[in-house]
């Protein structure tokens, strides 16, 4: 009965918010809270719920004072240079942004702490999704993807685990590993040049002219293959296009009315116009300029561009900040501190160095209090529906389940099942419940027929793609909160590529022998 409840919990709770129905904050604290009076626990709740706060609570004040420190490196111009050194090779190529989002995700991620990652990632590349009207949940979707498999460096968590459940030599798992997890990141990298050959196709073909201008390849009315085709900024009169066409060349006026829209932050690129599968574009179609002031003009709006006027910068203590980061992670690498006291302390220096005047300091901490409050809320949501789903013992009756499930036949190839059964389970648990509840049962089951722990647990980091977008991982709400998308459409729109991932890293490593 437990089993078939734990599932139902899950179902419902992916479809409300999939479906828009709830928000994620409000379907992880009532839908649990529902099913766990109807497994008749509901007495036993509030011992559930602050189980799970206890369990959550360094992640929550990890997740705030960093959010705190990297939006302070953001408004004093830290990642600035970044964002102008991207913008100039990538060229203003959807293809080169999305492929360059999948690069910085994987590098940043051998931080080994996705929520990191995602922060300087998002600060990083959504202002250049932002300006260049790119679908943001391409963005979030190869970020998530490709810190799903750098995931499982040792100093990462699920290496960790499994070493420690198992009793085994983190190196020993991991190493072997290499190679597999090598194919996952490129195709990662592959998924990234496909998605932005989509939205290449849907935006145009962008690249940046001399005067570091955005120009934007659109089908003009009436072109032909077969005619010349002019283009060129508007003079000192009014900025505009110049187009050659059937009629003849003329002049058309760039406003912002006229920029080209879509792309929004939570649509799949499915619901957008211009998502084909083949380009449709005329062969020598007119090209329209967009400078930078009108670029500029078109994200006015949008408050996590990166103004480069605006008064927060710090030109002057660029390399402080620079090198505090640098330390920062090189603590957080070499675990020197535990990480929310090392985000503390690092949040409490930035803070007092670039705002020494207390007004300052509590305006920059109210400017990003909207994203540590929805994290940080969404983090003890998250804990309710953990605390419940692991109290009632819906987790332990749910594993055992499809552990009981597996044929005797399959006995033999208990490294294969793990694999296949690490990518659901890693989505549907923490980590901490899939590592210490879960694979020691896997373990013991294979050893049954000859199987190795060591297979068994290297064979247990197969899902990471897919787990970095569990609805468990606090990180993820970083991303989309960041981000400023849905949840349920990140959902919809990344779990499918990153289950993909993960099956192309258990192929590879059946390829390699590795399991």
């Amino acid at each position: 009965m437990l089993t078939i409840l734990g599932f139902v919990m899950i179902a419902t709770f992916l479809v409300l918010i999939m479906m828009k129905k709830m928000s994620p904050l409000a379907a992880l604290v009532l839908v649990p809270a529902l099913f766990c009076v109807l497994v008749g626990k509901g007495a036993h709740l509030g011992e559930y719920v602050l189980d799970g706060i206890g369990d959550l609570a360094p992640t929550a004040a990890m997740l705030m004072f960093a959010i705190i420190y990297f939006g302070v490196m953001i408004d004093v111009g830290l990642f600035d240079p970044i964002v102008r050194l991207i913008l100039r090779f990538c060229k203003a190529d959807p293809v080169r942004i999305v492929v360059g989002t999948a690069v910085l995700a994987a590098v940043v991620s051998l931080d080994g702490d996705g929520s990191t990652t995602f922060m300087i990632t998002v600060s990083a590349m959504l202002p250049l999704y932002r300006r260049l009207k790119m679908s943001v949940l391409v963005m979030t979707c190869v970020a998530a993807t490709a810190n799903g498999v750098m995931n499982t460096v040792p100093w990462g968590g699920p290496t960790a685990r499994a070493a420690t459940a198992l009793e085994l030599d983190a190196g020993e798992i991991f190493v072997p590993m290499i190679p597999a997890l090598a194919v996952g990141l490129l195709f990662v990298f592959f998924l990234a040049y496909v998605l932005g050959r989509r939205e290449r196709k849907r935006l145009g073909l962008l690249t940046l002219d001399e005067g570091d201008a955005l120009a934007r390849d659109v089908a003009a009315p009436g072109a032909r293959a077969a005619e010349p085709v002019l283009a060129a900024v508007g003079g000192a009169d009014a900025p505009g296009i110049a187009v050659a066409g059937a009629g003849g060349p003329g002049r058309v006026p760039l406003t912002k009315d006229r920029l080209p829209t879509g792309g929004g932050t939570g649509r799949d690129l499915a619901d957008q116009p211009g998502t084909g599968d083949a380009d449709t574009r005329p062969v020598g179609a007119a090209t329209t300029t967009i400078t930078e002031s009108d670029a500029d003009a078109a994200a006015a709006d949008d408050p996590q561009t990166l103004d480069p006027n605006r008064p927060t910068l710090r030109p002057k203590l660029y390399w402080f900040n620079a090198a505090l980061t640098a330390a920062l992670l090189t603590l957080l690498i070499l675990q020197t501190l535990p990480i929310p006291v090392l985000f503390l302390l690092g949040a409490a220096v930035a803070l007092t160095v670039n705002f020494p005047h207390m007004p300052d300091q509590k305006a920059r901490i109210a400017a990003h209090s909207e994203n540590v409050l929805n994290v940080s809320g969404m983090v003890f949501a998250a804990a309710v529906f953990t605390g419940v789903l692991t109290g009632t013992g819906m987790v332990e009756h749910m594993a055992r389940w499809l552990v009981d499930g597996v044929p005797d036949g399959l006995g033999p190839h208990m490294a294969v099942v793990t694999g296949v059964l690490s990518i659901p389970l890693t989505y549907f648990m923490s980590n901490d419940g899939f590592y210490f509840g879960i694979v020691p049962i896997l373990a013991e089951a294979g050893a049954a027929h000859g199987v190795s722990p060591t297979e068994i647990a290297r064979a247990s980091l197969v899902g990471q793609a897919l787990h970095m977008s569990s609805p468990l991982v606090p990180a993820v709400y970083v991303l989309v909160g960041m981000a400023k998308v849905e949840f349920g459409d990140h959902t919809r729109f990344t779990v499918k590529w990153a289950a993909l991932t993960a099956l192309v890293v258990l192929g590879a490593s059946l390829a390699f022998g590795i399991i």
